[in-house]
């Protein structure tokens, strides 16, 4: 395949510098909205389109880009992708499997600290001048149990932030990996036993159909009593509903979320109370993200467990490397149903 015509969407201005300095070897086309049946005519003729989580790629999407081969999108996620009707239609997928699991860790960890030590209570108390520590104490991390569903490389590099701290470690999978369970000292055990006996519960698995609201109101029922639940893989594994059910019966301490199902809509807020079409489902959802908000025992970060110069920079590596692949009639990093 000669060089092709690659369009990048939801592009940042970092991801812009860095394209333009170290990727020359292709005509790309860099854009900052995500890819939508309106924004498609930028890619009409493009045989490669790079997508990040905003983006959604549908049969109506589809439809506009007909000289489309690959859709890789700059996630490890794909449920943003409908790979039904990409593979009637002969487009093939890859993702980023690999790029930050120390930089998701780390941000987990810095969310949990955050609701441990009271971090975001105190800044908010002291916004109204409120200089009291009453109702500030916080608790350590040694010692204390975490559990943590879903063990892929975020997972596991989460358990080994954990031991550093001194923390006890259960595990839930489907996979065990017993070897490195006994290297880094953790066991694994079924998700009742899990939810009974974590202080601190971190979420680090795919979502699909099996996961939709993973947690929610049976399974916060069976957590310990003051558990801190901490979500940065994908916010439909949790129930708002019952997340926010949870904090009023004082079961969940606390919850630190990087993501939240119906994200989208908060950057959508002003456009949906403008048009009134819009579902009352979608307004509803919107309702139950503010409520969440508003809690000070919440701690909400906009989607950026991923956001570091170093996993930016592998990103876009990767990124490269399949479409480079694909252009010499290989793709790595595929993604299949």
């Amino acid at each position: 395949m000669q060089d092709i015509k690659i369009a990048f969407f939801e592009v940042s201005k970092e991801d812009r510098e860095y394209v333009e300095k170290n990727h020359q070897e292709h005509k790309i086309l860099l854009f900052e909205e995500p890819l939508t049946v309106e924004s498609a005519h930028h890619a009409k003729n493009c045989e490669v389109v790079s997508i990040f989580i905003n983006s959604k790629v549908d049969t109506a999407v589809l439809e506009c880009l007909p000289d489309v081969k690959l859709i890789t999108t700059r996630s490890t996620g794909f449920d943003h992708i409908n790979l039904k009707d990409c593979s009637v239609r002969n487009v093939r997928v890859s993702n980023v499997p690999y790029y930050g699991e120390n930089t998701v860790a780390e941000h987990a960890f810095a969310l949990i600290l955050a609701l441990s030590r009271n971090v975001h209570k105190s800044y908010m108390r002291t916004l109204r001048s409120d200089f009291s520590i009453d109702g500030l104490k916080g608790f350590d991390l040694n010692g204390k149990t975490l559990g943590v569903i879903g063990t892929g490389r975020i997972g596991m590099h989460m358990i080994r932030i954990a031991k550093g701290f001194g923390m006890h470690v259960l595990a839930s999978d489907v996979r065990h990996d017993v070897f490195l369970s006994e290297i880094l000292h953790f066991n694994y055990v079924d998700m009742d036993q899990l939810l009974a006996q974590s202080d601190i519960i971190s979420l680090h698995l795919p979502y699909n159909e099996s996961t939709h609201h993973l947690i929610n109101e049976e399974s916060i029922k069976k957590m310990k009593s003051g558990v801190l639940l901490i979500n940065t893989a994908r916010g439909g594994l949790i129930d708002n509903n019952a997340l926010i059910q949870g904090l009023d019966q004082k079961i969940i301490a606390g919850a630190g979320l990087d993501v939240m199902e119906g994200e989208e809509l908060i950057r959508e807020e002003k456009q949906l109370l403008r048009h009134s079409e819009k579902s009352s489902s979608k307004l509803e959802e919107l309702l139950k993200n503010h409520l969440l908000l508003s809690q000070d025992n919440v701690v909400f970060t906009p989607h950026i467990a991923f956001y570091s110069q170093e996993a930016l920079e592998r990103i876009l590596n990767s990124t490269m490397e399949s479409i480079e692949n694909f252009r010499q009639g290989t793709l790595v990093n595929e993604v299949k149903m």
